[in-house]
């Protein structure tokens, strides 16, 4: 139990996708000016990541079984286009203010290496089926609390006196590098607990 907690805490605060691995950057950036929205994305986000963990866990093992390694990138890349499609087609049927607001973004859950990057990872630490789980979901979990944090920052922001040569991406950049330099504090902490 201690090592699905261990991968879990890891995942959310000091092994985080977009603040430590740098990897989602585009939706992070992109979607993360309104609080609602960051958060309609990061729940997509965490159920495709899951989802697609759970779906690929099972395919990898044929792969391996029948020597075909070198086709899990496509194949999870496939299997990520699908849960998309069907995440968008949700959204749009039962959500339609979430799906307009999400916008470009949504189908770009498809190219977010965050996603791709969860399941690679979790084949190359090999983990088991449960610990892939925990993993995605605390790879997710990471996602948003980046999301939700960035999308405060950033609304906070914009009642603030930014001088004119600060304002739009280089005060958006200079704030997400300090919400990321906020999570290497974590990994002492997590790696005490942990050890």
């Amino acid at each position: 139990m201690n090592v699905y907690l261990a991968i879990l805490m890891t995942g959310i605060l000091t092994e985080n996708f977009v603040l430590a691995k740098f990897l989602g950057i585009c939706p992070f950036l992109g979607v993360s000016k309104k609080l609602n929205t960051a958060a309609g994305m990061s729940a997509a986000v965490i159920f495709v990541m899951v989802l697609s963990t759970a779906v690929t866990y099972p395919l990898n093992v044929l792969l391996m079984k029948y020597d075909l390694e070198y086709l899990q990138t496509i194949v999870f890349i496939l299997v990520i286009a699908a849960l998309v499609q069907l995440v968008e087609i949700v959204l749009k049927r039962f959500m339609k203010p979430l799906y307009n607001a999400l916008g470009i973004y949504l189908p770009l859950i498809t190219t977010n290496c965050a996603v791709l990057g969860v399941v690679l990872l979790s084949v190359q630490n090999e983990y088991n089926f449960g610990q892939s789980i925990v993993n995605a979901l605390g790879a997710g979990l990471g996602f948003m609390l980046a999301m939700v944090l960035f999308a405060g920052v950033r609304e906070r922001l914009e009642s603030c006196d930014i001088p004119k040569f600060l304002r739009g991406l280089p005060i958006t950049l200079v704030s997400a590098s300090l919400v990321s330099l906020s999570f290497l504090g974590f990994a002492g902490v997590v790696d005490g607990i942990f050890a």
